[in-house]
């Protein structure tokens, strides 16, 4: 809700043409100020449409911004959507704030590649990055192929609780060898802090002839990183819902969707599940079977809440994806019957001393592609 609200990182292109073109500037302004869904939203002396139209989108008249407005902490409204993990906020400039509130580096890295990319020259990029794949589109088509859940196989060289899982780590070989063996989409985890990711291994990939829409593992947390993230060639992100409130996630997806980019929202409860499934434009959920809180892996989740919300998910066309636990022909026809039409898979097969290789022992056959 930070890129958001705070408005420091909120840009037009944020918002589509034809939104903008049935919204009309009024001839006058009167003290720069508008009265919109019974309270005044402040303008400056403007004819702009683009304005115009940003105070009359619903998203700025959401119950969320008028809380905001009001004096409650984004965390606090996060809180009331269910969501534990707090974020600190980040203000435009380090002198800003006090205490907990004062701005402090979420990552350093993340910091120094903001300094050196703002955000319109991060715009710029994204704009002259090549052509976006269908990331969806390839999924579906897997799926039909092989008759079992597409493959989004991941790439990652640590994790958080494992620490190292590949020594001999080669991001762009690892994709070659997924892509052969009938991987649908690829995952890259850019996050290097925990993971020892990087966007250049995506940007590698991108431009070794990998043809696998590619999906940028990252927390995100800021409308720079999904611009950053298709600078840099990727096809999808990933939304965490457990870390995003209702209104970054509505304004996420509009981004992602300006930028012709699929967006991967990762539920892990019912409760999540519901908030996601009251946006519009939802096209992706991930299923997560490991609770980011106890760090348990329950592939019985995903089956529990396809049982509740399926319906409501297959009337809208949403795709699921199959996320945690996933390691055998076992796991996979569970998750499958489970209703997913796609699986997330990393850690079996980056330890696997041919990664390519080990999708066909992940479904029990070679897949076609």
């Amino acid at each position: 809700m930070e890129s958001l609200l705070a408005g420091a990182h909120l840009h037009p292109a944020a918002f589509s043409p034809a939104s903008l073109s049935r919204c009309h500037p009024p001839s006058v302004v009167v003290r720069g100020v508008h009265h919109v869904g019974g309270r005044a939203v402040r303008c400056a002396y403007t004819k702009d449409a683009i304005l115009y139209a940003l105070e009359h989108d619903e998203m700025f008249n959401s119950e969320e911004v008028v809380q905001w407005e009001s004096g409650k902490t984004i965390n606090t409204i996060a809180a009331a959507q269910g969501i534990q993990i707090s974020r600190r906020c980040r203000p435009r400039y380090p002198s800003e704030g006090s205490g907990d509130d004062k701005a402090v580096p979420r990552h350093i890295l993340e910091q120094i590649r903001k300094a050196k990319k703002p955000l319109m020259n991060v715009m710029e990029s994204s704009e002259n990055a090549p052509p976006v794949r269908d990331f969806i589109g390839a999924l579906t088509a897997a799926y039909g192929r092989n008759g079992v859940p597409a493959l989004i196989a991941e790439i990652k060289k640590a994790s958080p609780g494992r620490g190292v899982l590949r020594e001999n780590f080669n991001p762009v070989e690892i994709a070659q060898a997924y892509e052969a063996n009938g991987a649908a989409c690829i995952s890259i985890f850019t996050d290097e802090k925990h993971f020892q990711g990087s966007f250049e291994s995506l940007e590698m990939i991108r431009n070794s002839g990998v043809k696998c829409p590619l999906l940028c593992k990252e927390f995100i947390i800021d409308s720079w990183q999904i611009y950053y993230a298709r600078s840099k060639g990727a096809d999808a992100i990933l939304l965490i819902a457990a870390v995003l409130p209702d209104l970054d996630l509505k304004y996420m997806l509009r981004v992602c969707k300006n930028l012709g980019m699929a967006a991967l929202i990762e539920v892990q409860d019912e409760r999540e599940l519901d908030r996601v499934l009251k946006i519009d434009g939802v096209e992706l959920i991930g299923i997560n079977n490991l609770s980011l809180e106890t760090f348990v892996v329950d592939t019985s989740n995903t089956r529990m809440l396809m049982e509740k919300r399926g319906d409501t998910i297959r009337d809208r066309g949403i795709l699921v994806v199959g996320e945690s636990g996933l390691i055998t022909p076992d796991d996979v026809a569970y998750a499958h019957s489970a209703g997913v039409s796609a699986i997330l898979v990393g850690e079996s097969l980056i330890k696997a001393e041919d990664p390519g290789r080990a999708i066909a022992g992940l479904f029990g056959k070679e897949l076609l592609h």
